[in-house]
This record gives structure tokens, sequence and C-alpha cells, in this order.
């Protein structure tokens, strides 16, 4: 497959208007349109998509969602796992890793192996599909082919409770929250096989907080999440090697002149990565602007933080067991009103952070991208479009409207 005619977003978070050349479910080759232009299509490949001046972007990947479509990744079940796979392609979100929510250890353990079994189950079906065909004798043969791939990758569970604090609980079950314990994070390890990328903590709910950081770091990205921790509290935890902070701004206190609190540590330790909810409801545009500025756009992590209405009509739904009620954009607990999560996708988020918020496009993508893919440890194969790496890619008009959704070298949605 070659993919003709389009702005290719490059490395150096630039576009540049070429040809991608796609052999199986990787990107082979990237042509700029100085060389294009001297080559005959036949040298290339029989499909040719001509993606009409389209931004040819990589797949998008969520780090912190919850669910979307009806579903939600603490539902535990496979079904659960691919309608949220599935809808997050068809939106241009090509890998994924969804958050768990502050619930008995026993169930999130549950949760955690049903995320592996699956992850187990879509790299088998990647790999290859085998048909029976009938031969020429009118026996069976088998006939490996490469699996059309509709689904979203699972690249990772993001871990937001159970050791949060109460005062700063936002939608989740106080009754399930427990403070931070070496033990019980390796069984959420051990029990996803590997799966749990973050681990979410409240340093200010444990005295043994910097020891837990200093025992876990090596196995999981520890983030600040759910916490009420002062600045001196945070910096503790992120000079321990804490290095990720979860949906800066909510379910924090709040950055002011005197008490910096979690987001002035977090722009002291150059080391941590950011993330940040871009739905226009979270935080306001002026904040997300002042917050690019000051941590710089290399931390920046874009998610949705969208829960199971997400893609479903205004209604009364749960997260993490309690009770939201959605209208429009907003999610907010029918008891109490805190705000809970987003139901806005990963891709409704970038356009409003360019659009509204006067994000640049070059930017914005980065920070649903690459960013994500380092945070993760995939960026050799994720991340970009680059040779080598896996073709994900993402058409998109001028205004932003989805064009065509690539993935492993298949047109899923145009």
């Amino acid at each position: 497959m070659i993919i003709k005619n389009v702005q290719i977003y490059t490395e150096n978070q630039t576009f540049m208007p070429g040809d991608i050349v796609i052999e199986g479910d990787r990107i082979k080759q990237i042509i700029p349109e100085a060389e294009s232009a001297s080559r005959q299509d036949g040298e290339m490949d029989d499909t040719i998509i001509d993606g009409q001046g389209a931004y040819a972007i990589p797949g998008l990947i969520d780090l912190h969602f919850h669910g979307c479509m009806g579903a939600d990744v603490c539902d535990g079940t496979e079904e659960a796992l691919q309608t949220i796979a599935r809808y997050e392609a068809s939106v241009g979100v090509t890998a994924i890793a969804p958050a768990t929510m502050t619930l008995p250890v026993e169930e999130l353990e549950q949760i955690l192996r049903n995320a592996a079994a699956y992850k187990r189950k879509q790299e088998v079906q990647k790999r290859q599909r085998v048909c029976v065909k009938t031969g020429e004798n009118g026996e069976g043969v088998e006939v490996t082919e490469t699996a059309e791939v509709t689904e979203a990758d699972l690249l990772g569970i993001n871990m937001e409770g159970p050791f949060i604090s109460p005062v700063k609980k936002g939608a989740q079950d106080e009754k399930n929250i427990i403070p931070c314990d070496v033990e019980i994070a390796k069984r959420f390890l051990t029990a996803s096989e590997g799966l749990v990328k973050f681990i979410g903590i409240a340093p200010e709910e444990s005295e043994k907080s910097v020891e837990f950081i200093e025992q876990m770091k090596d196995s999981v990205d520890i983030s600040l999440a759910h916490t009420n921790a002062d600045y001196d509290t945070a910096m503790a935890a992120f000079q321990a090697g804490a290095n990720h902070a979860v949906h800066l701004y909510n379910a924090m206190p709040p950055f002011t002149h005197r008490a910096p609190g979690v987001v002035g540590a977090v722009a002291d330790s150059k080391h941590v990565m950011v993330e940040i909810i871009c739905d226009n409801v979270h935080i306001h545009p002026s904040v997300v602007r002042a917050t690019f500025a000051m941590m710089g756009a290399d931390r920046m992590i874009l998610i949705s933080d969208s829960m199971r209405a997400t893609g479903m009509p205004d209604g009364t739904y749960t997260l993490g067991g309690l009770d939201v009620q959605v209208h429009g954009n907003h999610a907010t607990l029918v008891d109490g009103g805190a705000l809970a999560g987003s139901v806005t996708n990963l891709m409704d988020c970038m356009r409003t952070v360019v659009k509204v918020m006067g994000i640049p496009l070059e930017t914005a993508v980065a920070c649903a991208t690459a960013n994500p893919a380092k945070c993760l440890g995939v960026y050799d194969i994720y991340g970009s479009i680059s040779e080598g790496k896996k073709a994900d890619i993402v058409l998109l008009q001028e205004n932003m409207d989805l064009s065509m959704v690539i993935k492993d070298g298949s047109v899923i949605c145009k």
C-alpha cells in the first residue's frame, strides 16, 4: 500500500509533503514529494490511496481513560475491552492504556487478569488468521493470512487507585481507599502479567510512601494521583523516583503563589511527565496555555479521562461503582456533583486543544502520540510515522475532521 499526496507528520514535529509506503503492518518508506514525483506507482504497490493533501499523523495513544460506548475497563470482561478498543480505533486512537478505579484489591486483581488475557488474545489475533479453503482436490487447505485489525492495541493499564487520598477522591469510592503497600502493588503487577505501567499514590497518606516509591520505581512508573500533598511532600516523592502526574490540576491542591502544591513540584521536577485533560471542561484554556509554557511541550501528555458514557446519549451511568449524570460534555457524580471524568474521546480533546486553546497542531499531535509512547516505553514501535514502525496512521482534513484510519496497514475507517 502507498498513501500518496499527504502532509506527513515527521519526528521533528513538522509536516512534510510526500508519500508513505506500507508493507504488511509496518511503514516501509517515507518518500518526500520531490522524490515521489519521479517514481512510478507501479514500482511501489498496487494499492494506492490518494490522501488529497490530508494531514497524515500517527495513531493517537490514550494512556488515561476508563471506557466508552457503555463499557468500562473495570467491567472486567473481554467484551468490555473489545468494545472499548473498537470504538477508540474508529476515532483514530489506535493504542490505549485504560485506567482502573479505586476498587477492592481482589476485584482489581481480577480486572487486571482479564486485561492480561485480552492482551494475549489480541497479540495472537494480530499475528495471523488461519482460514480453511478448498484445494483443487477438494480437500481443506490451511492458509495463513494477515488479520485485519479493527481494535486499538492494549499497551498497558494505568492504576489510578486504590492508594489515593480521601480528601481528593473525586469520583473514586472512599471505602476502597488504602495506603500504598508494596506487597499489594506486586500483586497487581503479577495479576496483570506486567501490563500495569503506572501506579498512582497520594504520598501524604502514608509515612512509607518514599520507601514504597524507592522499592517499586524500577518495576513500574509511580504517579501522584488524587492527592492533597503540599509542595514539600510532592517534591520528596518526585526526588524518590515518582515520575508521573495524573490529570494535572484535577484532584489535587490548587496552584497558588504561596502554596504551589503538586503543580509547583511537578514544574520543578523536570523528569516528571504530565497528564492533562483538554475537554474544555476540566481546565480553562488560559491555564492549558500557561501549563504548556511552564512545563514545556515535551513533558505534556493529552489524555481524555473518558468514561463509559463517551459515545453514548445523555443519561445516568456508573464510574467506579458510583452513579454519574451525563449532560452534554459534562459528567458529574449524582451524589455531590463532582466532575466524574470526561465524555470526550482523545481525538476530540486534541481538536479542542488546537481550535479552542490555541496550541499549535504540531505540538498537540506530539502530546497525543510521541509523548505517551515514550511514557509507555514503546516509542520504538509506536508514536511516529517512521520507517520500521507500526503502520498506525490517521488522515485528517485541514479542519481536523477524520478522513481515514489505517491500523496495522489496513484501512479500518473512512
